[in-house]
């Protein structure tokens, strides 16, 4: 047994999240009706019925159904419905009834047995995967088990299963429950009775906080109401929660911008308010009116960057310049949030409000004057108004290039009002909504002020009712503001910690296997080989990984609480005088870094006790020291590399401690580690010579890295405006010398030489006629090939294409060795772009560089770059469409894979969506830079969460399996082996249908806009009618009209074939003999044969017979209509599982695997089946004998054993079954 306690069992960034106090103090009234009620001397029914008012009453009334199900004492329901599915089961006893229930030292009894028996109910019977909790109870004494215990001890235990489903079968020797408890769940439990994890609580011990007056004791009921909570007990989303966004505060922020989120072509995007829904004094219309009015769009000198007319452009200078005001703001409403926890809730240090910042004048003096500048240097006024406020970072309170050449926020027009949203969180003093409207500035600052940002920290009450907002949540809104054009999804917390802890911790083995010659193969044999701490630590901070698209910095973020969570785990991180933290535990949750001490209690800032200032320096500088050193990012987009970079100082704030009684540590110029730019384009190679550039340059790359170096650190604006010249003026030589080395350039330069000396010659007497001719011919050549030379090359320095290119060959100096070469990263993690257009030059360029991709989809390139990008061995963590598994064209794509990626780990996302209102789904690969033989993937079958994917054992398979199972990778992770074993076995020894018959075909299509039909033609079908006009007028087929060994036409619609439809086909596919099959395959393959005209589109595939086909037509059909061939194709096909409209394409008819050879005595009696099957189809009749005969025939054809006819067998009946089932709710 393994006792946990309440806040040991308590996800730790719930733990940190404050309840607020009208909860708290409903709580206690609930808590205390509960204890006076139990009585000792009632029964179980009574306690049931309190134990349900108890839960209602403190937070799962209207939300959770409870109520008894079946046998089950209690039920919480993880819906408002009776109907939806069991989250909670609870087991209940009353308080007399001491034998049957469980002690801490002996779980073992009968009231564990009946809540085995009830969750086997749930989760084997039921095949509810949502079952959360369980709990046992006698209304005082509470034993609660996590469902994943029981999960894997017991839902996994086969032999236990087998024997559930025997006794509810009957099939035991016993048939009561009694004998289930004794016989079966009783031995079950005894055997795993060491390992069985649960957390203890008696309601009476915390009777004495529940009574009692002075809150200050409320803090420790904290522990016990989150263990009660739904959030916990449920296991849902809560207050602060980095993968939910909190809709009130982000809408209104949009609203106080001037933005809408709108649903457009399936995908939530964000707009700007249309124009009847303007407001002058959103912040979005008030800069772009400044801005137009000033006349400055004619000062940006890439003007074109942000649209190609007036109106767009006016559009994204001015959200730029919002973008950029908002994050300072919302930085500020941070820091506040933490000088007051740091000084113990003391008010006085709100300096971010409607009293102090009363207009744009004001809030610029606080950027620049106050935020931009030590307090030495801050004049007077600012010193007056605005009090100590510590000064962090020059970087961050900089005028940006755009507010250069255009607006400050002083530059605000004052006292435009804006009307106050009707869902809006201000409230007058009679708690109702605020209503009419306010000064813009004013509006903004108090409803800022209305939430608590100060969400970190140890276990608190929120006293002031105020919402919480965390900087992880506000990185989500963040994300969705900056890409307010593409729709683009922010990738969840639970996704981005999976992925980084996966990357980082193979990239922290890798390092040190290869720098100390080690062969770990898990961090308990690097922990133990690990004897210089130091050095360890150093191995660590020498990782290199970078974000190619990196966004709202996300991923960076994950992967930093990753890094330090690693040091912990391996003993190493320490203090800033070398000390190890050994005291405290440094662990990531919820996407969050959680530290607690050897207790389990949360740590909290004190800036006046030595060991928690000792504590809090170190994780300060150990975030800055990784930052610095080992994250990097790039992204096309200037704004998501603003807020990355935000994102990352945020994260130091939150640890940010005080030098001196009013000075806070400052924050490093991390912006040098984050570039904006295209990932993709670049005009130097990767491998580049940098050796004549180092050795002509005044400066090595040692001054290079130095120089960056001394940016980061930079106390002041004029040291870092030096350092930034140097590191331009570096880079400006690199880039010069590897021009210079250009073939082009060189060529140019050779044949200017050469022209040069041929036009210097004074005479040209003495030559023959033919030298002279040769001569003049060698001058114009040369001329010629100058100029071309020349204009190329000015092209190129010209081309549009390089404006944003990324040059990765010298930007990070991180990446380059001691002799200057690219030496690469060791990981490279993220969420690529897809979906991008990538056309013209562009595209010609991504081909010549990183190779011809499918569909030329943008994500590809990215997996490509990322190839080119990592060291030997280094690490790749993408998640990317799930489209890379069966699209056809990327056959060959998948194939190749092997050459360049040993992959850890594929997780196939197809079941569910990672992204909220996204129709895409997803697919996380996680692989090394070399080459591979296998793959690891993890089953697919049945998970319907991301949580659950991740918690299956690892499979591996070869990659000639994966080259047998091309069409569609998915099917590999979701088949059992005999299922892909059997296919192919089908296979082998086969040929293709379509060197039988060729001739293979797509119906018609009638209708398509890019054939140049108009709208009115497409939206009335104008050529299908009901009526047959004439000779022209042909019978038109459904796809419904093909079953199994009829055509029938439904004779009902007709089309006028000729001149006008969009794409024909060739006629021939609509006469003569013909197999027809049907598109849609739910439940089964349907085909036929037919001679009659008949014309179809797609939702029918066409086989034109073939007078050399060794086989017939008719028994190509049979054996398309037999149980093997639906088997086939649902186990082998990229669009078999395709929800509830599986379909075959005509690569699948084609390449179909009919047998090589069939007897005619076989092929003879397949015919006399079918016309006997089509004679029956024709009248209704369903004949099994003959069916039957058919599959047995089929199965001897390609050679099944037994046993292989019983898994294709076993397939179809559960195929059968799920299809009625399906029908029937349908």
């Amino acid at each position: 047994m393994k006792e946990i306690s309440a806040k040991q069992a308590l996800n730790k960034a719930f733990l940190k999240a404050k309840p607020p106090r009208s909860y708290v103090e409903a709580f206690k009234v609930q808590l205390t009706w509960l204890l006076d009620n139990v009585n000792a001397h009632e029964s179980e029914e009574h306690h049931k019925n309190l134990i349900s008012d108890f839960l209602r009453k403190i937070g799962y009334d209207g939300k959770h159904f409870i109520n008894t199900k079946a046998r089950t004492d209690l039920v919480v329901h993880n819906g408002r419905q009776a109907s939806s599915t069991a989250g909670v089961i609870v087991e209940t006893k009353k308080p007399t009834n001491k034998s049957e229930m469980p002690q801490r030292g002996q779980l073992n009894s009968k009231a564990l047995q009946e809540l085995l028996l009830y969750y086997l109910r749930e989760r084997i019977t039921l095949k509810n995967l949502e079952v959360r909790n369980l709990a046992i109870t006698n209304a005082w004494e509470w034993y609660f088990f996590d469902a994943q215990v029981f999960e894997r001890l017991f839902a996994q235990d086969s032999e236990l299963t087998r024997q559930f489903n025997d006794f509810e079968q009957g099939r035991l020797s016993g048939t009561t429950t009694d004998f289930f408890y004794k016989q079966v769940a009783s031995p079950a439990l005894q055997k795993i009775a060491g390992d069985i994890a649960f957390t203890y609580v008696d309601l009476r011990s915390y009777e004495a906080y529940a009574r009692d007056s002075d809150k200050k004791n409320d803090r420790k009921l904290i522990e016990l109401l989150k263990v009660f909570s739904p959030e916990h007990l449920l296991k849902l989303p809560f207050q602060n929660d980095s993968n939910s966004l909190d809709q009130g505060f982000y809408s209104e922020l949009l609203h106080l911008i001037g933005l809408e989120e709108v649903k457009e072509k399936g995908k939530r995007i964000i707009r700007r308010k249309l124009p009847g829904a303007r407001n002058a004094g959103a912040l979005l219309e008030n800069a772009i009116t400044q801005v137009d009015t000033l006349d400055k769009l004619n000062r940006i000198k890439n003007l074109s960057s942000y649209g190609g007319d007036k109106e767009e452009q006016l559009l994204n200078v001015g959200l730029e310049l919002c973008i950029t005001w908002i994050n300072r703001v919302l930085f500020l409403k941070l820091l506040e949030a933490q000088l007051v926890a740091f000084n113990a809730g003391d008010k006085s240090h709100n300096f971010f409000n409607s009293q102090r910042v009363k207009s744009y004048d004001d809030l610029n003096a606080l950027f620049f004057r106050v935020l931009a500048r030590r307090w030495d240097t801050r004049d007077e006024e600012a010193k007056l108004q605005f009090g100590r406020i510590p000064y962090l970072n020059s970087s961050l309170f900089e005028p940006t290039p755009l507010e250069h050449d255009t607006l400050l926020v002083s530059n605000l027009s004052e006292g435009r009002e804006l009307p106050v949203l009707s869902t809006t969180v201000l409230r007058n003093p009679s708690g109702k909504r605020n209503a009419g409207k306010l000064d813009a500035l004013t509006y903004l600052l108090r409803f800022l002020d209305a939430y608590d940002f100060a969400s970190t920290g140890a276990e608190a009450i929120q006293e002031d009712e105020k919402s919480l907002i965390s900087a992880s949540v506000l990185g989500l809104i963040f994300e969705k503001i900056n890409n307010y054009q593409d729709g683009a999804f922010f990738t969840p917390g639970f996704v981005t910690m999976y992925m980084a802890r996966e990357a980082v911790r193979t990239a922290v083995l890798n390092r040190f296997n290869k720098v100390k010659d080690w062969t770990c193969v898990s961090f308990a044999e690097l922990y133990d080989k690990i004897e210089d701490r130091q050095e360890a630590n150093q191995i660590i901070n020498e990782l290199r990984i970078c974000d190619p698209a990196v966004g709202s910095g996300h991923f960076l973020v994950s992967v930093l609480n990753e890094l330090i969570a690693v040091k912990s785990e391996l003993r190493i991180l320490t203090d800033r005088s070398g000390a190890r933290l050994k005291e405290y535990r440094v662990e990531v949750t919820n996407d969050e870094l959680v530290v607690t001490d050897e207790d389990g209690e949360l740590f909290e800032y004190k800036r006046h006790s030595a060991e928690s200032q000792r504590v809090q320096e170190a994780i300060f500088h150990e975030k800055e020291q990784l930052i610095e050193n080992c994250l990097f990012g790039v992204d096309i987009n200037p704004n998501s590399a603003k807020i990355c970079r935000l994102r990352l100082w945020i994260e130091l704030l939150k640890s940010a401690y005080y030098k001196s009684d009013d000075e806070l540590e400052t924050l490093p110029n991390i912006d040098i580690n984050i570039k904006a730019g295209n990932s993709l384009i670049a005009q130097y190679q990767l491998d580049a010579d940098l050796r004549n550039a180092l050795k002509k340059s005044k400066r090595s790359l040692t001054d290079y890295r130095t120089a960056v170096v001394n940016y980061r650190t930079a106390q002041s604006k004029e040291e870092k405006f030096e350092m930034e010249k140097l590191i331009s003026e570096i880079k400006s030589s690199y880039q010069q010398e590897i021009y210079s080395n250009d073939p082009k350039v060189l060529r140019h330069r050779s044949a200017s030489e050469e022209l040069e000396t041929l036009t210097r010659q004074k005479t040209l007497f003495g030559l023959t006629p033919a030298a002279k001719r040769k001569h003049d011919q060698t001058v114009n050549r040369l001329t010629n090939e100058v100029g071309r030379l020349a204009a190329e090359i000015e092209t190129i320095r010209n081309n549009r294409m390089y404006r944003n290119a990324f040059e990765w060959r010298f930007e990070f100096p991180e990446a380059l060795n001691v002799h200057g070469a690219f030496e690469g990263f060791d990981v490279i993690i993220g969420n690529p772009p897809y979906g991008v257009p990538i056309q013209g030059e562009d595209r010609k360029h991504l081909v010549a560089r990183l190779g011809k991709v499918p569909d030329f989809e943008i994500y590809y390139w990215f997996i490509n770059r990322a190839q080119q990008l990592l060291a030997s061995g280094g690490i790749l963590s993408f998640i990317v469409p799930n489209t890379i598994l069966f699209n056809l064209g990327a056959a060959a794509y998948r194939l190749e894979l092997f050459k360049n990626w040993s992959f850890d780990e594929v997780l196939d996302c197809t079941n569910f969506s990672i992204f909220a209102e996204a129709t895409v789904r997803n697919v996380v690969l996680t692989g090394r830079r070399q080459a591979g033989e296998a793959l690891s993937y993890r089953p697919t079958s049945g998970a319907m969460s991301f949580q659950e994917l991740v918690r299956r054992e690892r499979q591996h398979v070869s990659s000639e399996q994966a080259a047998a199972n091309n069409l569609n990778w998915g099917l590999l992770f979701r088949l059992p082996r005999e299922v892909l074993d059997l296919v192919g076995k089908v296979r082998s020894n086969s040929s293709h249908l379509s060197t039988h018959f060729p001739e293979v075909s797509q119906g018609l299509i009638a209708y398509d806009r890019y054939q140049g039909q108009d709208q009115n033609t497409i939206k009335n079908r104008v050529y299908h009618s009901t009526i047959c006009h004439g000779p022209e007028w042909k019978q038109w087929l459904w796809g419904s009209d093909v079953t199994r060994f009829r055509v029938s036409w439904n004779q009902h619609e007709y089309i006028k074939y000729g001149a006008g439809i969009a794409n024909p086909r060739n006629p021939k596919f609509f006469v003569g003999k013909r197999l027809l099959v049907r598109e849609i395959t739910n439940p089964r393959i349907f085909a036929a044969v037919t001679s009659a005209e008949l014309y179809n589109d797609p939702a029918v595939i066409i086989v034109k017979d073939s007078p050399s086909s060794t086989i017939s037509l008719t028994s190509a059909a049979a054996i398309l209509n037999s149980k093997l061939a639906t088997f086939f194709h649902f186990n082998s096909s990229p669009k078999a599982s395709k929800g509830a409209f599986p379909k075959i394409l005509v690569h699948d008819i084609e390449t179909f695997p009919m047998p090589r050879t069939i007897n005619p005595e076989v092929l003879a009696e397949l015919d006399a089946i079918a016309h006997t099957l089509e004679s029956n189809a024709a009248v209704g009749l369903l004949a099994i004998e003959p069916e039957g005969r058919l599959d047995a025939l089929v199965y001897g054809l390609y050679g099944l054993s037994q046993r292989e006819i019983d898994i294709v067998e076993r397939w179809f009946t559960k195929s059968e079954e799920e299809a009625e089932a399906v029908a029937a709710v349908e």
